[in-house]
């Protein structure tokens, strides 16, 4: 007869509701989420935050592709392929909805929505490993993330499309579906040429964690995806023959050996690198880190540390928000590995765990878009607003604007529109001092001297400093043929006589 054997009581796991409550909960997270992040694109749209430079660069090219034409975008530059600055045809898919909707809000709450749609995997996963309750944190912690609410509150960006892409891939690995894995992060080759990396760590994780040819033949298709691109398909667009942003990688130390060598110290100088590594992880309360799971967030972190811009240091603006459902992901996956390692304290470790996510989560709030929705000004029609409407109404459909960084978004869905003072030029030559420069052809110029209220940098100005706007203005004036329509509130309204 076989001795007793004394066994370690395992933790209780939580049993997963059925399906159609699971469904429930999680499409119910992002359907709310999604109205969240509309209400806070549309009304930055409504102050006339949102810009040329990125929104209306984005709604030329979908424009564009709405009518079976190249992405070719006035606001880069004549004749300029946005396929030679990012490779990201993938957001050709809005073409339709475009068609039927020619809005700059089009994108916008096609945005809202894909960045809310991500959602449904990770609560998904976490209701069927860690229980309803769980599942809510999750989701509350992934929706109000920072990294989500940077990208959702600036302009449209193409990584949107990859959130939900890689939130379902994550789900796949989770739950060691690898084939669905792979379909899922696949389409990230088509939304931006550095996802290859990506899809490349997903394809090293299920070598190392599922069937190894599998996934060495994915980080293979992934390295070669993003190294065509890079090499072959963005100089073949770009009007300059090159990579757009590959100096942004340059070799910083003077040779390839040296970079390397002093890749791990750049990656953490100067410290605003080292905070944003800490706050990509703090909506998991840094317990994605325990997860191998968040290995596949090293590609991007790694682009972004390195780079000679420094945009791509901080927290503001998209760059993030393609990270956070490897965080999240990574936080389920660490919490239903202690709940299952049959620990006596396991359900404890795990209460505190999600009750931590939600204060992290709370108190990070405050210090990100979401938190505009507080604000009075938000919801505040000034007279510079409205001084900003009338003069744009008085501007005709069909016509060639050079506007504003701020002011070009109201325009692009109707008109013509390229950044003040880059505008469309005509072979005759016209005398600017001791120059002589091609003649201006924009039919009309808006200008308004005045930077936009509560932006990490002047907007309204870039990508040209006040003092170059202000001289190209009086010279339209003086010497170009341009006559003024009207001026109210520091907007000044042009036509060419």
């Amino acid at each position: 007869m076989p001795s007793a054997q004394t066994t370690t009581p395992r933790a209780p796991v939580a049993r997963p509701p059925a399906g159609r409550p699971a469904a429930l909960l999680a499409w119910g997270w992002a359907a709310a989420l999604f109205l969240l992040y509309a209400t806070v694109a549309v009304r930055r749209h409504q102050l006339l935050r949102t810009t040329g430079y990125d929104l209306g660069i984005f709604e030329q090219a979908v424009r564009a592709y709405a009518h079976f034409q190249a992405p070719v975008v006035p606001l880069r530059g004549e004749n300029f392929n946005l396929l030679g600055d990012h490779f990201h045809p993938l957001i050709a898919v809005l073409a339709p909805l475009y068609r039927i909707w020619p809005s700059p809000l089009c994108l916008l709450l096609a945005q809202s929505a894909m960045l809310a749609v991500a959602v449904v995997p990770l609560a998904r996963w976490a209701v069927r490993a860690l229980g309803r309750r769980a599942a809510h944190v999750v989701a509350f912690g992934y929706g109000a993330s920072w990294g989500i609410a940077s990208a959702a509150a600036f302009d449209f960006h193409e990584v949107a499309l990859a959130v939900p892409l890689l939130a379902f891939a994550l789900e796949a690995l989770g739950r060691e579906r690898w084939r669905h894995a792979v379909a899922w992060a696949a389409p990230m080759l088509l939304v931006k040429e550095d996802l290859g990396f990506t899809l490349a760590a997903v394809g090293a994780y299920i070598a190392w964690k599922g069937p190894r040819r599998l996934g060495i033949v994915t980080a293979a298709a992934g390295l070669a995806g993003s190294a065509i691109a890079i090499k072959l398909l963005l100089p073949a667009f770009n009007p300059g023959g090159g990579y757009a942003h590959g100096a942004n990688l340059a070799e910083a130390h003077g040779s390839l050996l040296a970079t390397v060598a002093f890749a791990p110290l750049d990656a953490l100088r100067p410290d605003i690198k080292a905070m944003t590594l800490v706050l990509v992880f703090a909506p998991s309360a840094l317990i994605a880190l325990r997860s191998p799971l968040s290995l596949i967030a090293v590609p991007t972190l790694a682009w972004r540390m390195l780079s000679e811009n420094g945009f791509h240091w901080g927290t503001a603006f998209h760059y993030s928000a393609v990270l956070m459902p490897v965080v999240l992901a990574g936080l389920i996956d660490a919490l239903t590995r202690y709940r299952t390692s049959g620990h006596p304290l396991a359900a404890r470790h795990v209460r505190a765990s999600l009750a931590t996510v939600i204060a992290v989560t709370v108190v990070m709030l405050p210090s990100f878009p979401l938190a505009q929705l507080a604000q009075r000004a938000t919801w505040h029609t000034t007279a510079h607003l409205e001084a900003a409407r009338s003069l744009l109404r008085r501007i005709p459909d069909g016509v060639t604007v050079a506007a504003s960084n701020r002011l070009a978004p109201q325009l692009t869905s109707r008109c013509e529109v390229v950044i003040f003072p880059t505008w469309p030029v005509e072979g005759r030559l016209y005398e600017y001092g001791r120059k002589r420069l091609p003649r201006p052809t924009a039919e009309w110029i808006i200008h308004d001297r005045r930077a936009p209220e509560a932006w990490p940098y002047k907007a309204g100005h870039w990508p040209y400093p006040p003092e170059q706007q202000l001289a190209e203005l009086d010279a339209a004036k003086r010497s170009y043929g341009y006559e003024v329509v009207a001026e109210r509130d520091g907007i000044t309204l042009l036509r060419r006589s």
